[in-house]
C-alpha cells in the first residue's frame, strides 16, 4: 500500500491561485518545502536581483499533515495552468505520496457537489536555500497594497527606476526619465473608520534608496492578498516588500538596490 505523506486543504484555492500568480512572472521553476510547519517556498529570479520567500503555515490549511520533510519541485507555469480549473469558492486539497513523483490537486465546489482532480509532474530541482539574515530596517512604512500599486504603475510609465525616500516628514517616491519627471509623498494617517487606509511609518533614522520598477510593479501583483504592504528599508540591504496572509503566513520579496547611476 503506497503511504501518503502529505495532504494539505485550503479552504480556498483563491489563495494559492493568487500567489502564484503574483510569482510565476519572476520564478519558474521553485521547490515547496513541506515540514509539519506548513509549505514554504524560497527561489531567485534568473537575474539574482530579486528574492521570493512564502510561507502557508500550517494553520492556514484544515487538516494538515505531513509526514516528514519533502521537497515537491514544480513548474509554475504547469502549476497556474492547472490552477486555472479551480473555482474561487473551491476547496483545495494538495496531496502527495512517499517518493513522490507527482502532485495530486483536488478540487472540491461545495455548491454543485463537483470534484475534479489533477496530477502535475514534479521535477528534480537543485536550488540552494538562502539563510536570509534578520535584519534591523532603518524604515518601515506599513501602507495601502492598492496605493503602493498604483505608484509603482504610473512612476513606471515615466522611469526604470524609483527612489524611495523615508523621513520624519513622511514618504516620498519619484523618478526622473527621459519624458520628465514625478513623485508621491504620503504622510502618515490613521483612518478609525478604515483601518486598511493607514499609513503607518516607523522611522530610526532617514534612508533614501533607488529600485527597478519593473521589479516592483511585479511585486504589485500580490496586492490581492492583503489590503495593506509592509516595505522595509536601509541602506546597502535590499528592500523588503511583505503581504501578510492569514494565520500569520506571508508571502515576501526582497530587492537589491540600484547603486549609484547603474540603470
Amino acid at each position: 500500500m503506497i503511504k501518503r505523506l502529505l495532504e494539505a486543504r485550503l479552504q480556498q484555492a483563491a489563495l494559492l491561485k493568487k500567489v502564484v500568480d503574483a510569482i510565476k512572472d519572476l520564478v519558474q521553476d521553485c521547490n515547496f518545502d513541506c515540514n509539519d510547519s506548513g509549505i514554504a517556498l524560497q527561489a531567485m529570479d534568473n537575474s539574482h536581483v530579486a528574492l521570493v520567500s512564502m510561507l502557508l503555515r500550517s494553520e492556514a490549511f484544515e487538516p494538515f499533515r505531513c509526514d516528514r520533510n519533502i521537497a515537491l519541485g514544480i513548474n509554475l507555469g504547469s502549476l497556474t495552468k492547472v490552477l486555472r480549473a479551480a473555482g474561487s469558492e473551491d476547496i483545495l486539497t494538495l496531496k502527495a505520496e512517499d517518493a513522490p513523483d507527482v502532485v495530486n490537486l483536488v478540487f472540491e465546489n461545495s455548491g454543485s457537489d463537483r470534484i475534479s482532480e489533477y496530477d502535475i509532474k514534479l521535477m528534480d530541482i537543485d536550488q540552494e536555500h538562502l539563510g536570509i539574515p534578520e535584519t534591523e530596517y532603518a524604515a518601515t512604512i506599513t501602507m495601502p497594497s492598492a496605493e503602493f500599486q498604483r505608484i509603482c504603475r504610473d512612476l513606471s510609465a515615466l522611469s526604470e527606476s524609483v527612489s524611495i525616500e523615508c523621513t520624519k516628514e513622511g514618504v516620498k517616491f519619484s523618478c526622473q526619465g527621459d519624458i520628465g519627471s514625478g513623485s508621491v509623498q504620503l504622510r502618515q494617517h490613521t483612518n478609525v473608520e478604515k483601518a486598511s487606509e493607514n499609513v503607518s511609518i516607523d522611522l530610526s533614522e532617514p534612508v533614501s534608496l533607488t529600485f527597478s520598477l519593473k521589479y516592483l510593479v511585479n511585486f504589485c501583483k500580490a496586492s490581492g492578498l492583503s489590503d495593506s504592504v509592509k516595505l522595509s528599508l536601509s541602506s546597502e540591504v535590499p528592500l523588503l516588500v511583505e503581504y501578510t496572509l492569514s494565520e500569520n503566513s506571508y508571502l515576501r520579496f526582497y530587492l537589491a538596490p540600484k547603486i549609484g547611476d547603474e540603470e
